[in-house]
């Protein structure tokens, strides 16, 4: 099985590589014709969402950048 990679994009969308299932609240797949990468949207203006089609293009800021979260609590 390969690997599935997440990439928060500066300004954008998520980004989902490899192998993957998208399914809706109900658990629900979604039909993605195949595609091994598609791109995800977290700004909430997308007419397609759950997928990014471009509208958070100079509406949307957050630099993307890794960060280590604190232990869960125990």
């Amino acid at each position: 099985m390969a690997a599935t990679k997440l990439t928060v994009l500066s300004n954008g969308s998520l980004r989902v590589e490899g192998d993957f299932e998208l399914v809706d609240a109900q658990g629900q797949p979604y039909g993605l014709a195949g595609r091994e990468r598609i791109s995800v949207c977290r700004c909430g203006l997308s007419k397609n969402k759950p997928f990014c089609d471009g509208s958070h293009k100079g509406h949307f800021e957050h630099n993307a950048e890794a960060f280590d979260l604190p232990a869960p609590k125990v």
